[in-house]
């Protein structure tokens, strides 16, 4: 397999980078970035740490991140699987990329910053859902925001629904569980038990 090498060879297959492309970055939020950013419930979360590189997936009932200002948003830790990967690298290595998915839009959000996991009470109350509370909030300090060329979105054909997978047709959390897993897992009774088991920690 022939690959690339260089940063030179690499500039040598592909063209000049568009001005457009470099112009839409900014180093704050402008008036239309905030718009778009509080438009989305969904984002990818990416994080460096010592064992390697972290994706995780962040969603909310409404905003996925709360702006507190220009330059800073705000990411409430919902209850998830203990895991914490994320959490654990930005305690360690504060750099973090958030990208942002706006149902029905075919424009992608980014945002590249550094972050801090903090616990101060007044701000985890500030968060209160259905009574419940955050553990913790991941505070972003924004270095630069775009927005993303539609291409991605558009050559998957994202939002049209006439192309949505069936779910029965895939495999379920529990079958990939069992298969992964070298210790005996009752798959049926984790799928049975999952919905209900969602809806009592969402929050």
């Amino acid at each position: 397999m022939k690959t690339v090498t260089s940063i030179d060879e690499l500039k040598t297959i592909y063209d000049h980078v568009v001005p457009s492309a470099i112009d839409k970055v900014t180093q704050s939020l402008t008036s239309r970035y905030r718009q778009m950013i509080e438009a989305s419930p969904f984002m990818a979360l990416a994080t460096v740490g010592p064992e390697g590189l972290d994706c995780s997936p962040r969603g909310d009932e409404k905003a996925v991140v709360r702006v507190n200002d220009e330059k800073t948003v705000l990411l409430p830790d919902w209850r998830g699987n203990n895991r914490v990967d994320s959490l654990m690298n930005i305690v360690r290595d504060p750099r973090v990329a958030l990208m942002f998915l706006i149902p029905g839009s075919n424009t992608v959000m980014r945002i590249n910053g550094r972050a801090v996991v903090a616990i101060e009470p007044a701000l985890l109350a500030s968060f209160e859902m259905n009574g419940k509370h955050p553990r913790s909030v991941v505070v972003v300090t924004i270095d630069e925001v775009y927005f993303q060329c539609a291409r991605a979105v558009l050559r998957a054909d994202l939002w049209n629904g006439a192309r949505h997978v069936d779910p029965a047709e895939l495999p379920s959390p529990g079958e990939m569980a069992k298969e992964a897993s070298t210790a005996f897992f009752d798959a049926e009774r984790y799928d049975r038990e999952w919905p209900e088991r969602a809806a009592k920690t969402m929050w």
